[in-house]
């Protein structure tokens, strides 16, 4: 059906190097057009090709995920899935990675679904938002307007109307009685 899913936590084969992985992930597309497609990921993730020989236990945790989220472009996908791509990562990193989905999206007309618990992120490559409370959708919009949102802004966001604040009081909040309906 072109649905592909980057599952969190990356999931490779750690045995097999870089190239062997994005070849796997080839696999629901067969052989033909496969170094197309390698090309392609690797004009997006020039990383993976220097490091194309190098088994994928000894990627750096960016670089894994650059790798499995260029397994599922071999797939060819209509609609991509990424659950938590900056999982684990350094902030740098993550802003790289959001930066390429983004990219993808652009690029390649490439529909992503993404679930990110880094509201600020998501909410930069996001066009669309939904918020989730205890897998009840509580409040959605584009992602503009969600940014504005005083409760997004408070509660996902650390800001108040009077600034910046500490996590302590953010995780303490009290809910307004439409987020619990």
């Amino acid at each position: 059906m072109g649905i592909v899913m980057v599952r969190e936590g990356r999931r490779l084969f750690e045995e097999l190097n870089a190239e062997e992985n994005l070849l796997v992930g080839a696999v629901l597309r067969g052989r033909a057009g496969s170094r197309d497609r390698l090309d392609l990921v690797y004009s997006y993730f020039p990383r993976l090709k220097e490091r194309q020989r190098v088994r994928a236990g000894y990627l750096s945790g960016g670089e894994q995920q650059m790798l499995a989220i260029g397994c599922a472009l071999m797939a060819q996908p209509k609609l991509l899935l990424l659950d938590e791509p900056s999982l684990g990562l350094a902030p740098l990193i993550a802003q790289e990675i959001f930066e390429l989905v983004r990219r993808l999206n652009a690029d390649q007309g490439l529909t992503i679904l993404l679930v990110e618990q880094n509201a600020k992120m998501a909410l930069q490559v996001a066009s669309y938002g939904y918020v989730m409370e205890n897998g009840k959708i509580v409040l959605d919009g584009p992602a503009e307007r969600l940014r504005e949102d005083a409760d997004v802004k408070e509660f996902y966001l650390g800001m108040s109307k009077t600034g910046r604040r500490r996590f302590t009081e953010v995780k303490s909040y009290k809910r307004r009685k439409r987020w619990l309906a």
